[in-house]
């Protein structure tokens, strides 16, 4: 059972975050490209149909990759290691990563393409993307964090 619980959250873990940490990291540049000039045939259709699509692939695999810490949990009371202080840190980082994509990232985006859908200014969007972009960067570094513990281990008795 523990292979299978270990299985699933690393297949869902590889799929979701990241597809999410490639997808929000992709997005700033389209969108400012959807808000950037308005001649046709300058890339703005192309821009917001990407950014489009790049906020849906993050929202969808967000609600996907609750999965992930449901399974990690399960197989870290399999192993009887809920209690080991490299787990508790990576659930810490991994709420931390979820509340950076619920409170910022997702929203930072929805500003983004209603500034693109109402044929804003690259001028009007640009502000949002600096931060927006930072703000990406630490998700993506939360889930680096978390996938180093998840192999170090530091502190574990299972010989890894």
């Amino acid at each position: 059972m523990t292979e299978f619980l270990l299985s699933v959250h690393v297949l869902v873990a590889i799929v979701t975050v990241g597809s999410i940490t490639v997808a929000a990291s992709m997005f700033p540049r389209f969108a400012l490209r959807a808000c950037g000039g308005g001649k046709e045939g300058d890339g703005r259709s192309e821009g917001t149909g990407a950014a489009v699509l790049l906020h849906r692939v993050c929202t969808g695999y967000a609600v996907a990759g609750v999965v992930v810490p449901v399974f990690g949990i399960a197989t870290g009371a399999q192993l009887g290691v809920l209690t080991d202080a490299w787990l508790i840190v990576s659930l810490v980082l991994t709420v931390a990563a979820a509340a950076l994509l619920g409170l910022a990232v997702l929203p930072g985006q929805r500003r983004l393409l209603a500034l693109a859908e109402g044929a804003a200014t690259e001028e009007e969007a640009r502000p949002i993307a600096p931060r927006l972009s930072m703000v990406t960067g630490m998700f993506n570094v939360l889930w680096a964090v978390v996938v180093v513990l998840m192999i170090v281990r530091p502190g574990s008795t299972t010989g890894a």
